[in-house]
């Protein structure tokens, strides 16, 4: 198959050739010969005239969250790059002027709060309010496009990690989801330039593809697969596997007792397994201590529901240790007041849940009628089926 970049580069450019361009993109933004973006679109002849970057910079140089960069003179190609997570995460007037269009090429992972899909929307805002065309180069959903999980975004829960009432595992391509915001927004609809090959039915491992880093803790597929759910432990004390190879996988805490945790969860989470694990971070959360914990295994990534899997372990560490578990607190994200936990699930309803002993079968049939919703209201924004 062929992602948005790769038709782009084989149509020598399309309708871009002879135009004025900037290019958003990241470490992901690669070809099939594993090329970056920008270099592609030059060897190409396209006018590249500027470059932007999301969070974690274009390089995947920044680790975490909140942790920002400035832009300056790219080295590799002497453009300007523009960081859209520094001092300004929208673009200025000033960095679009001279444009006739702005190339959007990331690699996004299924999930809501998973920051660049909310850096595409402030540019589609923009470059609405510049006169700029706005051009997005789609890429696979890691996760596939059929399944659609998790809890919506709840008005005042507004934030940089969710802008819009979207399911925490969100079941669109970036090309998909950037005409539904844009749309919902009143916005002019971007060009997408469709993938080659690509149905909804496949998962990343399917299409052929390399996979490269789209941030520092996303290493493979199967970090994507479980992100949409296990990403939700950023709100607690827990550590999600930062600092270890396994982030997003690996979960625990200094005074979690790892055997007596992995049996708790046992039959908790369709199509996968809780294994008894201890790891130390290096860096993160419980930095050099040693953390009894799980690690999360997928058997059937059909049958799996990360979103669920994440609400049985949150609910089961609370049960077991109630004295020690905690919610994480502000700031989180350039948000001063909302508990990053209620950021991340899109309210407080997921968190109310656990502290009221829901279990996690409970509470994710309370997710479907909200996720069905969403499926029929972006229906008519699929490319692929």
């Amino acid at each position: 198959m062929k992602t948005g970049l790769d038709v782009l580069i084989s149509s020598g450019g399309g309708a871009l050739r002879g135009r004025r361009l900037g290019l958003l993109y990241h470490g992901a933004s690669f070809s099939a010969r594993c090329r970056p973006a920008p270099r592609e679109m030059l060897d190409a002849g396209l006018d590249l005239r500027a470059l932007f970057g999301p969070q974690h910079g274009v390089h995947g140089e920044t680790q975490d969250n909140m942790i920002e960069w400035e832009g300056g003179t790219d080295k590799d190609t002497g453009l300007p790059l523009y960081s859209l997570y520094g001092r300004r995460r929208k673009p200025e007037p000033a960095w679009l002027a001279g444009l006739d269009a702005l190339v959007i090429d990331l690699q996004d992972v299924g999930a809501r709060f998973y920051t660049y899909i909310w850096t595409m929307q402030l540019c589609l805002e923009a470059c609405a309010a510049a006169g700029v065309q706005a051009v997005i180069l789609d890429r696979p959903n890691p996760l596939g496009g059929l399944a659609v999980e998790g809890p919506l975004l709840e008005k005042g829960f507004e934030s940089f990690i969710g802008l819009a009432p979207i399911p925490a595992r969100h079941g669109l391509t970036i090309g998909e989801l950037a005409l539904y915001l844009a749309a919902r927004a009143g916005l002019p609809a971007p060009d997408v330039v469709r993938m080659d090959g690509w149905s909804r039915g496949m998962y990343f491992t399917d299409t052929g593809l390399q996979w490269g880093l789209p941030s520092p803790n996303m290493p493979s597929p199967l970090t994507a697969l479980v992100y949409p759910g296990m990403g939700l432990l950023e709100g607690t004390d827990l550590s999600e596997g930062r600092g270890t190879t396994r982030p997003f996988e690996l979960a625990g805490a200094p005074y979690i007792d790892a055997a007596r945790l992995a049996a708790e969860l046992e039959g908790s989470a369709p199509g996968a397994v809780f294994r008894p694990h201890c790891f130390q971070p290096t860096f993160d959360k419980w930095q050099g201590l040693m953390c009894g914990g799980v690690q999360l295994h997928v058997l059937d990534r059909e049958a799996f529901r990360p979103c669920q899997a994440a609400a049985a372990l949150i609910t089961a560490v609370r049960r077991l240790w109630p004295r020690d578990f905690a919610w994480r607190q502000p700031p989180f994200e350039y948000e001063e007041k909302l508990l990053p936990f209620d950021m991340l699930s899109g309210g407080a309803a997921l968190r109310l849940a656990i502290e009221a002993g829901r279990t996690a079968a409970d509470i994710a049939a309370g997710w479907e009628p909200g996720c069905a919703a969403f499926k029929a209201e972006t229906s008519r924004f699929l490319i692929y089926r």
